[in-house]
């Protein structure tokens, strides 16, 4: 009995539009078919393409036919652009579906990404509309039934509208979504040194061919400021200090000769260190260094002497102390200004104390972050902080921001667009790279950062500007975010690579590349891989083992379209 209601509500439907009428009755004679039918996130746009094939004899040449693309999602829907197909006797400019041959057309569909598409449904609603009757005017039809919608209906059921469409596609695999940016980014480096030397020098001067320092030239030496350096260092429970006495001879002698003057020089100036630091416990090395040429050559570039290109020829031309010498005092011309300004000063024994400062340790810098006194630690340190000694993210973005701010260093800001990056935080990595850019000169590294931030922001034709001074790793990344996943996988390595394989639906080289990983996620996306080649026991298995690992993936999976087939075969979280 209610088998025959039916069919008489629906003969007087069809009846009210009767150029439709046929058609309803021979609605399953025609074919849908939707490209891909699990839609794919890329670049910020879910598109499918949509066929439909309409067989002979059953398009009536007076019916128009409106189909409009429809998401369908929890909470709302986003409709498409409609396309309208007519028959031969139809006077509009819309597609022509001859009658007797039918056809098979294609409408290619766009929408741009909500969050709340992960589950969703593609519907195609049907609307008709004839040249008599009661379909003068578009009117919708339950493209399920082929059963007409009045307008009383929609007024009084409005969700009756979502009843009426034809579902081509379930879901969106957003995988896409999962490439880590953060992971290809570049850090820049800090010139923190664990140990850095400071030099304190000075020097006594000698007579011609002599080792006997006179008090004037002790006196010009001041190595009372020297001795103070050396007690102020001693305070200093991190200062190692090394001092040693080096002796030299001016090259305008006999070598052997002054082989045994710079020696003579050397232990005398050592004898008159040690005699102003006899309480300072320390051991006073002497060297012997022959004849200077290496300070005569400083010094003759240093000078204003006329013709000091000549000199600096003759002792690139020559390897014989003698030669260079004898070379030298030929040139009549410019060996008084050398014997009166630049031999004398090379007459002496240099004086040097070079005192290894040792740096905090690692636990020092982390107490002074720990107890929020960051102005305590300098530039080199922060920045080696935040590489080197923090671990938790939220204190090395902490200690950058600070860097940064009261510094305005550019690498200060790179490294914080890193962190942030990493913590999820794309839009403020994005203004910290943008800030790395103003600070200083955009290296490649902040260049190469600020493609993969406006990836992570969906910035996709921004972070193209970029390609060029990025590495092939991050150009990759750009093709993957295009959606040329093939390009993709031939400059990316471990999750990334696996990533853009299987949505390459590459699922060997997926697995090959993260084979080693034993992360939650790498985890997940074995789970996502079982799915997709079938093998639902697998699946649940590496999904059991990704949310062990990582709690918050139990939420993704439940929404996640490439697990559907787990969720329907009974998988619970």
């Amino acid at each position: 009995m209610k088998l025959s209601m039916v069919l008489v509500i629906a003969a007087l439907a069809f009846s009210s539009c009767n150029c439709f009428k046929k058609m309803a009755k021979n609605r399953e004679d025609i074919s849908w078919n939707c490209t891909p039918e699990v839609l794919v996130l890329n670049n910020g746009i879910v598109a499918a393409d949509i066929s439909v094939s309409f067989p002979a004899e059953y398009y009536n040449a007076k019916a128009v036919v409106k189909v409009t693309p429809v998401m369908v999602f929890e909470g709302g829907e986003i409709a498409g652009t409609p396309k309208f197909y007519q028959g031969s006797k139809v006077d509009d400019n819309y597609t022509v579906v001859d009658k007797k041959s039918g056809g098979k057309f294609t409408q290619h569909v766009e929408f741009p990404y909500d969050e709340r598409m992960a589950i969703s449904e593609l519907q195609l609603r049907l609307e008709i509309k004839c040249p008599k009757g009661k379909c003068k005017e578009f009117t919708l039809v339950n493209a399920n039934t082929g059963e007409i919608v009045t307008a009383a209906q929609i007024e009084a059921d409005p969700a009756i509208v979502r009843e009426c469409g034809l579902v081509v596609a379930t879901g969106v695999n957003t995988l896409q979504q999962d490439l880590k940016y953060a992971d290809a980014m570049l850090g820049m480096p800090n010139d923190y040194k664990r140990v850095t030397t400071e030099v304190d020098k000075t020097e006594i001067l000698y007579p011609i061919n002599s080792s006997n320092a006179s008090q004037k030239a002790i006196k010009s030496a001041d190595l009372n400021a020297f001795k103070q350096n050396v007690d102020e260092n001693l305070q200093n429970d991190r200062a190692t200090q090394h001092l040693a006495v080096k002796g030299y001879a001016s090259p305008d002698g006999p070598v052997l000769f002054n082989d045994k003057l710079s020696k003579a020089r050397s232990e005398s100036g050592r004898k008159t260190v040690a005699k102003i630091l006899k309480d300072a416990g320390l051991e006073i090395d002497a060297e012997a260094y022959g004849e200077d040429w290496e300070g005569f050559k400083e010094m003759v570039i240093a000078s204003d002497i006329k013709d000091k290109n000549l000199i600096l020829q003759v002792l690139s031309m020559y390897d014989s102390s003698a030669q260079r010498e004898s070379e030298i005092k030929n040139m009549a011309s410019v060996f008084d200004e050398l014997k009166t300004g630049i031999l004398p000063k090379l007459r002496r024994s240099m004086i040097v104390n070079s005192t290894d400062l040792q740096g905090k340790t690692d636990e020092e810098m982390m107490a002074l972050v720990n107890q929020n006194k960051l102005g305590d630690l300098t530039q080199e340190e922060l920045l080696f902080v935040a590489e080197s000694v923090a671990k938790d993210n939220a204190v090395r973005a902490q200690v950058l921001e600070y860097a940064a701010q009261k510094y305005n260093d550019a690498r200060a800001y790179n490294n914080l667009g890193v962190v942030y990056a990493q913590m999820g935080r794309d839009a403020e990595s994005l203004a910290a790279f943008e800030k790395a850019a103003k600070a200083g000169a955009a290296t490649d590294a902040i260049n190469n950062n600020l493609a993969l931030a406006n990836l992570a922001n969906g910035n996709v034709a921004e972070a193209g500007k970029y390609a060029k001074a990025a590495n092939a790793e991050t150009r990759s990344l750009i093709a993957a975010a295009e959606g040329n996943y093939n390009e993709a996988t031939r400059q990316l390595k471990g999750y990334n690579a696996a990533v853009a394989s299987t949505l390459n639906n590459d699922y060997a080289a997926a697995k090959k590349a993260i084979a080693q990983d034993t992360s939650a996620d790498a985890d997940y996306l074995r789970a996502v891989i079982a799915s997709n080649e079938g093998d639902l026991k697998t699946a649940e298995a590496q999904l059991r083992s990704a949310i062990s690992k990582d709690a918050r993936l139990a939420k993704k999976a439940a929404r996640d379209a490439n697990l559907k087939a787990l969720r329907d075969n009974g998988f619970r979280f």
